[in-house]
Formats: C-alpha cells, structure tokens, sequence
C-alpha cells in the first residue's frame, strides 16, 4: 500500500483497495510494513513536543518531563497502539462472522491496519507548536480514518451483499472510534503514572 492511495481510498470502495486486495499481503506484512513504522509517530512526535517547546501544545504536562519519563510512556504507548490494531482485527473478523461471512484474518488486519493511518500521520502536526492546529488535525485524522473503515469493509472483507456490508461498517465504525478513544484514555492514565511515580 501506497500512502499516495489513501486520498483515493478515502471517497472511493475501489480505487487504492482493489490494489490492496489483489496483493494479498499477509496480516504480518502489515504489521512490518505499515503498523510498526507507522505507530512510531505518536510517542516519538510527543517526545519532541515536549522537549522543544514545552506546553505549548500540552499546557498540563508542566513542568516538561524528563527525557527518560518521556522514553518509558512512549514505549508503553507505542505496545498498547501495536495491540489494539491486533484486537481490531480480531473485532472486525468477529463481527463479519456474526453476520455469517468469514473474512478471514488477513482482510481484517489488513482494514485494521489501514483506518488509523490518517490518527498516526496526524501527530506530525506536534512540530508545530499550537495546541489549536494539532487539535484541529487530529479531528480531520478522525473523519478520515472512519471514511477509511467504511469504504474498505467491501473490498478488504469480501462482503457483497449491500445490507450486511453496512452492518458491518456501521459496527466496526462504531467499536472502532470506542477502541481508540479507549486506548488515549489508557495511554493518558498510564503517561499520568510514570510522570507521579517519577515524581515521588
């Protein structure tokens, strides 16, 4: 995949998924390729944040932290974001074959991997240093990852029938947005932690 594809893939069920679909990379590819790379971002952009200009874009996180308090929450973080986009697969498969259509694991990876590219590629907004216009960014990552779940339900989970594709979408839409605001809560409370535990 081709982040060239994602602005095609955002309007559209066919263009950028039927290449997706016909290269049949395996849910381990995308992990190597896509998920790894990609979930880099967010901590590493975080960390940059923070150390070059300090609550300019998080005003709480007063005094900065420390580079090592700042290496620890970005490790965790970056595991919690590598097993979510596993346990969205899994979501994905599952609620596929409640409505009696087996995807298949790879499919399912594949969506998943794919609808958070947008929410990573957002971080980049942390080298400007205003809170407004990362927040603004991160709002338009949002609608565009769910444009992504939605349009690549068909194509990715071979799911013909019209009806049960739109469940589908509208399921794994909704599980999804769920999933991810969980996983900033967790990643907060956890960043939250170390920060009070290094404090102590």
């Amino acid at each position: 995949m081709l982040m060239t594809d994602i602005p095609r893939m955002l309007v559209s069920e066919k263009s950028g998924w039927e290449e997706i679909d016909r290269s049949h990379f395996s849910h381990r590819w995308f992990f190597r390729s896509v998920v790894m790379p990609l979930s880099l971002l967010p901590p590493a952009l975080y960390a940059y944040a923070e150390l070059m200009h300090p609550g300019a874009v998080f005003p709480l996180s007063v005094p900065a932290p420390s580079g090592m308090q700042l290496l620890v929450s970005g490790i965790v973080f970056y595991g919690i974001q590598l097993a979510m986009v596993g346990y969205m697969a899994m979501l994905i498969q599952r609620m596929a074959l409640g409505r009696g259509h087996d995807p298949g694991y790879d499919g399912a990876y594949a969506l998943a991997a794919i609808a958070p590219v947008p929410l990573w590629l957002s971080s980049l907004s942390l080298l400007v240093p205003s809170a407004p216009f990362a927040f603004a960014m991160v709002a338009l990552a949002w609608v565009a990852s769910i444009a992504l779940l939605r349009h690549g339900v068909r194509p990715l989970l071979h799911i013909g029938d019209g009806k049960t594709a739109r469940y589908v979408a509208n399921v794994v839409t909704l599980a999804g947005v769920a999933a991810w605001i969980g996983l900033l809560i967790v990643a907060g409370l956890i960043n939250s932690v170390v920060l009070s535990w290094w404090n102590i």
